[in-house]
């Protein structure tokens, strides 16, 4: 099961550190993918709500990395990688430029689909048919499996 830390967080929520790179690079050093907020404006950033940490291509190409694309420009230039990015608003799926299924918290799996179960700790779902989970306390489902 892949196990994807949200915004670099590992034990919860932390909006003051989140998408920062000290705090994507903790979660890698415990082993987790990452899914991080990109925006592209003069530049590449990363951020939730707006561009925050200015970034480079570079920095941007670890394999680790679910890219989710914060604005149009960031999903057109990304377009043209390799990088496993995404784009998604309220859709209850996406799919990935990797092919994974990315399903918008609450959104049930269906079995033999790779797919990702986005905050499941928001209403307890049972992840069991998902290859994957994406969580703020990715650390938890690691020692348990569940929450």
């Amino acid at each position: 099961m892949k196990l994807i830390s949200h915004r670099g967080n590992i034990e919860g929520k932390e909006n003051v550190n989140e998408n920062h790179p000290t705090h994507i690079k903790r979660a890698m050093d415990h082993g987790y993918d990452v899914e991080i907020d990109v925006w592209f404006d003069n530049g590449w950033y990363l951020g939730h709500d707006k561009p925050e940490y200015k970034v480079d291509l570079d920095y941007l190409s670890n394999s680790r990395f679910w890219i989710h694309c914060k604005n149009l420009k960031a999903l057109a230039y990304l377009q043209n990688t390799r990088l496993n990015y995404f784009w998604h608003d309220t859709d209850s799926y996406t799919l990935t430029s990797h092919g994974w299924i990315w399903a918008y918290p609450k959104s049930p799996s269906v079995a033999g689909c790779q797919s990702i179960a986005v905050l499941p700790e928001i209403d307890n779902m049972d992840t069991n048919l998902f290859s994957g989970i994406c969580s703020d306390y990715i650390l938890n489902y690691d020692k348990t499996g569940s929450l």
